[in-house]
């Protein structure tokens, strides 16, 4: 599975790279510590608004762990026709191998809601075979 992912739902583009960070990682300590960049891009005609997100995050002894909330890294992003929104997160996990996928609920202006799906990504060490 590779680092990135892409989908479109709803003319709503969603793009995640992830990398491993070395440095906030302690492999001794059993935590290794990853990063994703998310793009959302509006490739509709609608504007469309990020209400929350539900990521499930799958480590390599296949224990999951399911993270909601509301909007991401503290915003609600609108997003107009042709508008891109990204921002990076983090992602600690236990083992030094992984995997997450989920989605934004998203609201139209006429007030329908829809989910937005996050393609599966994989979290892993530069040049892993897994």
């Amino acid at each position: 599975m590779p680092e990135t992912s892409e989908t479109v739902t709803r003319n709503i583009r969603i793009s995640v790279q992830a990398r491993y960070v070395a440095q906030r990682s302690r492999p001794e300590d059993g935590l290794w510590f990853f990063a994703y960049r998310v793009e959302l891009e509006n490739v509709g005609d609608e504007t469309v608004q990020l209400l929350s997100r539900h990521w499930v995050i799958t480590d390599a002894d296949a224990r999951v762990e399911e993270v909601r909330g509301p909007g991401v890294v503290g915003e609600q992003p609108v997003l107009a026709p042709g508008e891109v929104f990204h921002y990076t997160s983090a992602c600690p996990l236990p083992t030094s191998f992984g995997t997450m996928h989920g989605s934004y609920q998203m609201v139209t202006e006429d007030g329908e809601r829809f989910d937005a799906t996050i393609a599966p990504f994989a979290l892993s060490l530069p040049h892993a075979i897994h």
